[in-house]
This record gives C-alpha cells, structure tokens and sequence, in this order.
C-alpha cells in the first residue's frame, strides 16, 4: 500500500480541484490510500458529492493555509499548522511515503530541507522535470524551479542527480549531460555558467558541452542541467507554446468541411501527441536531493492534473524505491571537492 500526503490547500483551484482529483486517483488505484491534508469542513463539504473509497481516504485538519506571496522561509516555520507543513510532517514520521502539493513552491522546498533534510552530498535540491524529445527517448531538465540562483557548484550536484534519474528511471545507460546555454561555445553564457564549466569538464561524466534551446528538443542530451530562474521559464514557455500550437490546429481543423475530414484522419496522431506535450498528463516534478519524496505540482493544476501527478508520479516513484536509488547511486559518488571543502554550497 502506498500512503501519500496531498497539501490540499496549496494551489490556485485548491481546495475543490485537489479533492477531486484525489478522489479519482483512488477510484483508479486500489493500492493507495491519501491522508488529505486541510480545513476539515471544507474538505468534507468537497468530499460529500464524490464517489470515492472512503476507507482509503483519511483528513488530517489543519487550520492554517501558506499563500503564494509569503514569504516561504518565514511561512514554514511560522505557520506550523498549515496544510503543507502538516502533510510534510506526515511523511517525516513515516505515517506517509510521500507528499504532493501545488502550493509555494519555495515554501515546499525550505519544509521539505527544516523537515526532511537532504540526502549526503547535496547542498540545494532541485525540481526535476521530464520532456519529450522529437528524436528518441524524454529527457531530463533540473532545476526547473526550486533554487533561482544556483552555484556552479549547485550546478554539478544537479547533474550527477539528473544522472542517477536519467539511468535508473528512463534506462539510459550512458547518459549525455549538457548546460542550457545561449550558445554551443565553451566561452559563452553568464558567469555562472562560465565557473560551471570547468567543473562540469573535470568531474561529470558523460558532459558533452553546451546546449542551446533550439536543439533541446531533439535529443542533443538526456540531461540538461540550468539555474531554477532559467528552467522556469524554459517549462512554463513549453507548456504554453504546446498548448497554443495544439488550440490553433483545433481552430484551424473546424474551419471547414474538408479539415474536419482530414481531422478525423489524424485524429489518432493527434490525441498522441497532445497526451505527451500536455502538462495536465504528468502533473508535476519531484524535488530531489531531499530525503523524503516530493512531488510539486503546478500552481494552476486542476483535477485531472492532481490525479495524474498521483497516479504517474507519487505512486510510481514510492513503488520503485526512488529514494532508496538516489541513496545508493550518491553513495557511489564522489562529488567533487575544492579548497579542502565539499561542493554542496552549505
């Protein structure tokens, strides 16, 4: 049995659209059971019009709710009893294997370090998200969110764990890492990336240099490793631009009778690949480098979002040991070391 933690007061749509989509994912997993993690009054008044396996669901009340704007440091450790902290706090006495949420993502990241603390040899943990490529197989991009102004240090620690996940998970055996780029040049980039670079030259495996964002979707490397400010923007323009190609081919397809034919012929490759470029089909990252698993979700998940980050991510990722793979694989790593100190950045 898989027990998870879901924050369901963090998000936009919260708390209507986590319940919901809590609820689904139980329908369609009998080997799960959710602590939901909230207002009690408001959860149970949600929970009253949905069909759902009421013995594999248990609330967990919590009064208080950490916002978008606050400030996420402070918020942790000041409001105690809200949703979040409440459903990390799960996970750190073991009543829980995992903890999902769409709330403040920074305040996820600073509970997830005061309450879980992090794995031997990571200074930051980094939000880790999967891609399609056009050309083979998904690759890996991290950091996409957690830490806006990551060392170069940081930067290694990224890519041996963009490795690890890259090898054990989508079965790449040799993985190819790179750093996103505005240029294939060694010299290019901003400072931060140019004192990455020797590092990256002298103690990554597999690093193949520099990438660019016009070649990131066609397979140039199963890692790409960036600051969280860059790889933000780089997830969140992606998933715009995907879902603005895919709603103009719909308009352009019921213009008239002839594309709407043609539509019904494509239909077919159309479905598919609107499924791998949707967001709402993989529902969010896991934070890795904390010793705990988290799954962040995105602030504007729906339903069907929180139902798939359960299913595809939280589930998957409890069943095959995830955190128990990261420890192995950093224990076999010697992180770089410089000046007589460790690179974690603590």
């Amino acid at each position: 049995m898989v027990i998870l933690a879901v924050d369901a007061m963090g998000g936009d749509h919260a708390p209507q659209e986590i319940v919901r989509g809590a609820a689904a994912a139980l329908r369609a997993c009998e080997d799960l059971k959710i602590f939901l993690v909230g207002r009690r009054e408001q959860l149970t008044e949600i929970l009253a019009g949905l069909d759902y396996p009421k013995e594999r669901l248990e609330l967990v009340h919590a009064d208080e709710v950490i916002q978008g704007g606050d400030n996420p440091s402070l918020a942790v450790r000041r409001k105690r009893n809200s949703s979040m902290v409440a459903a990390l706090q799960l996970v750190r006495s073991g009543q829980a294997d995992a903890v999902l949420s769409a709330g403040n993502t920074g305040a996820l990241m600073a509970g997830a370090l005061l309450f879980l603390g992090r794995l031997p040899g990571v200074g930051r943990p980094a939000l880790l998200a999967v891609m399609p490529g056009f050309r083979g197989a998904p690759f890996v991009v991290l950091d996409v969110g957690a830490n806006m102004d990551a060392r170069p240090e940081q930067l290694v620690q990224y890519a041996f764990m963009g490795r690890i996940y890259s090898q054990k998970l989508l079965g790449c055996a040799s993985p190819r890492v790179a750093l996103l780029n505005v240029g294939a040049e060694l010299n290019k980039g901003n400072s931060q990336v140019k004192k990455a670079m020797p590092l990256f030259q002298e103690y990554v495996p597999g690093f193949c240099g520099n990438i660019e964002g016009t070649d990131i979707f066609f397979n140039a490397a199963d890692v790409v490793v960036c600051d969280g400010f860059v790889g933000n923007i780089l997830l969140k323009m992606t998933e715009g631009l995907a879902r603005g190609i895919m709603n103009r081919l719909k308009e352009e397809f019921a213009a008239n009778l002839r594309r709407r034919a043609g539509a019904l012929l494509l239909r077919p490759a159309l479905l598919g690949l609107r499924k791998e470029f949707d967001s709402t089909e993989h529902g969010g990252a896991p934070l890795v480098g904390v010793k705990g698993l988290c799954i962040k979700c995105h602030g504007s998940s729906r339903a069907r979002s929180i139902e798939q980050a359960i299913l595809r991510q939280a589930y998957p990722f409890v069943q095959l040991h995830l955190q128990a793979l990261f420890q192995e694989a950093l224990s076999e790593v010697s992180l770089p070391v410089k000046d007589g100190g460790s690179l974690d950045g603590a």
